[in-house]
C-alpha cells in the first residue's frame, strides 16, 4: 500500500509526518536518543526486519535526521547519530511518552526522566517563551504566521476567516 505524500501541504505538522509518519521511524529515533546506535542493536531491540530497518535508516539519513558515522573499517560498520534536526524530535517523543504514560500505562510509566542539572526525577512542562508560564492546549490559539498561504485549517475555521 503506497502512502499519500504530504510534501505539498503548507503545514508544519504535515511536513513532520512526511519524515516521521510511521511507527518504526519514531521508534528508531527513540532508540538512538536512548543510546542504541548500531544496526544490529537497533534490529535486536525493535524486532524489525533488516530490510525495513535499512530502508527507514536510509530515509532518516536522507532527510537529515540521522547521520552515519563509521566505527570500524574491517569490516566496514557505521553507527547512527542524531543530527540537530533529529535531536529536535525529542519533545515530540516526550509528548508521546507522557500521553502513553497517562492513558496506556496502568502500572505506571516504564521510563522516567531525571534532570541532569539537579538529579531529580522530573516531568517536562511546556512553557511560554515570552513569560515563562506553563501552557496547555487550552491556553494558546493558532494565528496565521509568516508562511500562511490562505489554505489549511486556519482558512477553514469559523466559516473561513482566520
Amino acid at each position: 500500500m503506497r502512502r499519500t505524500t504530504l510534501r505539498d501541504r503548507n503545514c508544519s505538522i504535515a511536513q513532520c509526518l512526511e519524515v516521521t509518519g510511521d511507527w518504526w521511524t519514531l521508534l528508531i529515533v527513540r532508540d538512538v536518543l536512548l543510546g542504541i546506535r548500531r544496526f544490529d542493536d537497533l534490529q535486536d531491540d525493535l524486532g524489525i526486519s533488516r530490510n525495513i530497518l535499512a530502508r527507514r535508516l536510509d530515509h532518516l539519513v536522507a532527510d537529515g535526521v540521522l547521520e552515519r558515522r563509521p566505527y570500524s573499517e574491517h569490516p566496514p560498520r557505521s553507527e547512527y547519530v542524531l543530527t540537530p534536526k533529529g535531536r529536535d524530535l525529542w519533545p515530540v517523543l516526550d509528548a508521546m511518552r507522557r500521553w502513553g504514560d497517562t492513558w496506556h500505562a496502568p502500572d505506571g510509566p516504564s521510563v522516567e526522566l531525571v534532570h541532569e542539572g539537579c538529579g531529580e526525577r522530573t516531568t517536562v512542562v511546556p512553557t511560554c517563551a515570552a513569560c515563562g508560564e506553563a501552557v496547555t492546549a487550552t491556553d494558546v490559539r493558532a494565528v496565521p504566521g509568516p508562511g500562511f498561504d490562505g489554505s489549511g485549517p486556519l482558512a477553514r475555521r469559523d466559516g473561513g476567516s482566520p
